[in-house]
């Protein structure tokens, strides 16, 4: 009886130890930089991200998004922005599921209005949201600028600005999708992410480089208490 009973318990301690502790994912924006710029009468652009991370179930359900943004701020060419104020997100990654991290940098014409977003973002900063189905699981191709904006409207935001960015204050976007397999196979818990956005308004061009992280965390699971 007592070698079963220690049989028993060996068993329990290595399921324990084989346990996988769910992770969680954190986007970081690292580095900024005005390469060039577009508006080469006043030498500056004014500018502002927003960014999202959006989780999936093994189902390629949408689970969960939270939101960030940073801005408005002035640049200019040869700049390096000041991102202190740019708080990263984190959000769970479901078991066998993914998750999509995506960046946006916006052009602002309109200070108030962009303001007023911001505003509204910073307070639902990081808050775990149910994402928009609709948007999300749609047939058409899924940029950035839509997954972030889908998360805008999961949380609530009033004022869709996102919505009515058009080709010439989108100055870029990127995205990057990671499955929990691929998360847990990295050795590195820190990645980055660099990501380099150039075009042509009118008859001025413009380049930005920016880098942001993807950081990994393993959750701590507490104990019930009673």
């Amino acid at each position: 009886m007592r070698r079963y009973t220690r049989y028993i318990t060996l068993l329990l301690l290595l399921s324990g130890c084989n346990s996988q502790k769910p992770l969680t994912a954190e986007l970081v924006p690292q580095s900024l930089k005005a390469i060039n710029l577009e508006e080469t009468i006043s030498r500056r652009d004014e500018v502002m991200m927003a960014y999202s991370i959006t989780s999936y179930d093994a189902r390629n359900k949408p689970v969960a998004v939270v939101n960030g943004g940073w801005g408005v701020e002035p640049m200019a060419t040869g700049q390096q922005a000041n991102l202190a104020t740019a708080q990263p997100i984190s959000l769970a990654v479901p078991k066998n599921g993914k998750i999509v991290a995506s960046l946006v940098l916006i052009e602002v014409d309109d200070y108030a209005r962009a303001q007023q977003a911001l505003d509204q973002i910073r307070r639902i900063h990081n808050v775990v949201s149910l994402p928009a189905s609709v948007l999300l699981t749609a047939t058409e191709v899924l940029t950035p600028l839509k997954y972030v904006t889908a998360g805008l409207v999961a949380a609530g935001v009033g004022i869709r600005l996102l919505d009515r960015v058009d080709a010439d204050e989108l100055l870029g976007q990127s995205s990057i999708e990671l499955s929990e397999q691929e998360l847990r196979a990295k050795k590195e818990r820190t990645f980055q992410v660099p990501a380099t956005f150039s075009g042509r308004h009118l008859r001025d061009r413009y380049a930005y480089e920016l880098v942001y992280d993807i950081r990994l965390k393993t959750m701590k699971i507490r104990p019930k208490t009673q």
